[in-house]
């Protein structure tokens, strides 16, 4: 239970980067005066949980109808966690476009695009936060543990945002290319277990078919 709880942790932490979207806030709201800067963070925030609320709880529905397994979607998620950890390591992490850029900046109210969706309840998140769901099975309200877990890093995020004119000032460009590199040399390995974990389940399912029509034209 412990080792689950510190790697859903992690990965949420990571992907959602807080410490990574504070110039990003100051970029889009830095004009802007404190209570309105706090306003637009907390209204970010509640509109990324409450995404990351419905995807967990409609996630699993989606992936039936469209006839996905989840191993596949555990393999699909890993790929695009390594993309997040691989722009990280190299400080070339874009989470919007230039035109979304330029669409935000002219916008009054950038709580919703671009920054719920996608800084913080992006792709990664939310692919991610449906595998953990899948893992979380083997555990007495697992998903109940993730939303938890999920809303301790949504605050963390609201509280980084809210006093990142502060951050950015004390960490530097520099401290803040140096923290983003390590957390996603630590993605990168949880990326490639989920690609692994997914592999192996999927690798097995091959296997067994193909031994069982072996076995059935053996038989004939």
């Amino acid at each position: 239970m412990t080792s689950f709880l510190l790697k859903t942790f992690l990965n949420l932490f990571i992907v959602i980067d807080p410490i990574g979207l504070a110039p990003i806030f100051i970029t889009l709201a830095g004009n802007l005066t404190l209570p309105e800067q706090f306003g637009i963070a907390r209204r970010a925030v509640l509109v990324s949980g409450g995404i990351l609320l419905a995807f967990a709880l409609g996630g699993n529905l989606l992936l039936d109808y469209l006839g996905i397994g989840i191993e596949a979607f555990q393999v699909a998620t890993g790929i695009l966690l390594f993309k997040i950890a691989v722009d990280m390591v190299f400080a070339q992490r874009e989470r919007e476009t230039e035109e979304e850029a330029q669409e935000a900046q002219a916008r009054e109210d950038i709580s919703v695009f671009p920054l719920a969706i996608p800084l913080i309840a992006g792709p990664g998140t939310l692919a991610s936060i449906l595998t953990l769901q899948s893992e979380s099975e083997a555990y007495e309200w697992g998903w109940l543990i993730i939303f938890g877990i999920a809303s301790v890093v949504l605050l963390i995020t609201y509280l980084l945002l809210c006093f990142s004119r502060y951050l950015a000032n004390f960490l530097g460009k520099t401290g803040v290319n140096v923290i983003t590199r390590v957390l996603g040399i630590i993605l990168s390995a949880l990326a490639m277990q989920y690609i692994t974990d997914g592999a192996v389940v999927i690798l097995k399912g091959v296997v067994n078919s193909g031994m069982g029509l072996v076995t059935g034209l053996s038989g004939h």
